[in-house]
């Protein structure tokens, strides 16, 4: 997790940026994953097994081994574990089966590991207990392609959906419709055995269908409207010829127990722990509406907020929390975070305001996109920066290639791999 910083002054650019990191990073304290689970069975208890049962532990997830280790240490008896997580995540569970699989792109450790998990979860009956950890990243870690379908078909498949602007709901309904574990697949697989879940969201909303997929929930659709969503958006001749086979044929429901879940942390708890970092020195707002949706409709509703607060007579602070979306035109390099805060800063150098002012975006994850930034933090300056290079900002943006940009202005925000997620933290500061 990442450390906290002390109060600091507000009287020019510097201490602004200073003062939005030190936000961020309240927001990502706040959800820290091993004291959410424990907070969450100190307050609820946790289920045991029956008749001398045994109890399997799985987590999935950019906060799997963090969640493992909460729970593990409130579990009376042996277990036995199997863990998924990003292979950037140098955290490891002892006496568990760790996997460090690929995301953004599904890879063969994470298929490798999804077999072990069904493997396993086909061994339990109805006197053992599954104890299920979910969080951000599990839709990609746990590729668990259905008959017909391969590892590389999917690989395709989510390149096509990241790519396509579909929201984070659109593009796993898609997803659990090419899955044996997704959309309540986990729980076929467990029956008969009883499953609680244990749920760390990274959706705005928090609807436990679309969290990883939902692997302990029934899914967002069918075949027919997951097609439905593919050829409404124009993606059904980019898809692989083995997942549109799978969409035409007929298969049976999948029947399974119900599970008990658990939802222990979310993206409005981070972003009010950031609210509270900024109001010890700044008039601070939270806004209702998340920014969701079309990356450059985001950028233009902070603008309009950057141009709102110009007249305040005191310093002041919104926090947003959101996950927007970008459709890729180019070949460049970048993440939804960069190329909202890239976009914020064109908008107000086009039309700027007379204070100093700055605005981050960042995933609480650690990382944006396929790349190692966090996001990135912005000012009045940044397009005069990569101007006085020798660049134009729109010319990167229509390669979508915001990294170089910020790269270039050096206004990435690198903080390495959290350990959680919880969506995305947009925080917007003006001066006095």
């Amino acid at each position: 997790m990442l450390r906290k910083q002390s109060k600091l002054p507000v009287d020019d650019l510097n201490a602004l940026k200073a003062n939005a990191v030190e936000a961020y990073r309240a927001a990502v304290e706040r959800a820290n994953p091993f004291t959410a689970v424990q907070s969450c069975i100190k307050k609820n208890g946790i289920p045991t097994p029956k008749n001398g049962g045994q109890t399997l532990v799985i987590g999935v997830g950019k906060a799997a081994p963090a969640m493992i280790k909460g729970l593990r240490e409130l579990l009376d008896g042996p277990n036995n574990c199997i863990c998924i997580t990003h292979k950037e995540n140098g955290e490891n569970v002892e006496n568990c089966e760790m996997f460090k699989a690929g995301h953004p792109v599904p890879d063969q450790t994470g298929e490798l590991g999804s077999k072990r998990v069904i493997a396993a979860l086909e061994q339990v009956g109805k006197d053992d207990q599954v104890l299920f950890l979910i969080s951000g990243g599990g839709s990609a870690l746990m590729p668990a392609p259905v008959d017909g379908v391969n590892l590389e078909d999917k690989i395709v498949l989510n390149e096509i959906l990241l790519s396509s602007g579909l929201s984070i709901d659109e593009m796993n309904h898609v997803r659990q419709q090419t899955s044996k574990l997704k959309g309540g697949g986990l729980l076929h697989y467990a029956d008969p055995a009883p499953v609680t879940s244990y749920i760390l969201s990274d959706v705005i909303g928090n609807d436990l269908r679309v969290i990883a997929s939902g692997p302990t929930v029934s899914p967002l659709g069918t075949k027919k409207s997951a097609l439905d969503i593919l050829a409404s958006n124009n993606l059904l001749k980019l898809i692989p010829q083995n997942i549109l086979n799978h969409f035409e044929a007929e298969t049976s429901e999948r029947k399974s127990n119900d599970a008990v879940n658990y939802l222990i942390g979310d993206n409005r708890e981070s972003i009010h722990a950031s609210a509270e970092s900024l109001s010890k020195s700044f008039v601070t707002f939270v806004e209702d509406d998340p920014l969701i949706g079309d990356v450059n409709d985001a950028a233009k509703k902070i603008h309009q907020k950057l141009k709102e607060i110009e007249s305040s007579t005191k310093p002041t602070a919104i926090v947003w929390g959101g996950e927007t979306t970008v459709k890729i035109k180019g070949s460049g390099l970048g993440g939804r975070n960069q190329e909202l805060a890239l976009i914020v800063a064109e908008l107000a150098h086009q039309d700027p305001i007379r204070k100093s002012w700055t605005f981050l975006s960042g995933g609480t994850d650690g990382r944006d996109g396929p790349t190692e930034a966090a996001g990135a933090i912005v000012d009045q300056e940044t397009c005069k920066r990569i101007l006085n290079e020798g660049y134009q900002v729109y010319d990167f943006l229509a390669e979508n290639n915001s990294n170089k940009a910020l790269k270039i202005s050096n206004d990435l925000l690198h903080t390495g791999a959290t350990g959680t997620n919880v969506a995305d933290v947009q925080i917007l500061i003006v001066s006095q």
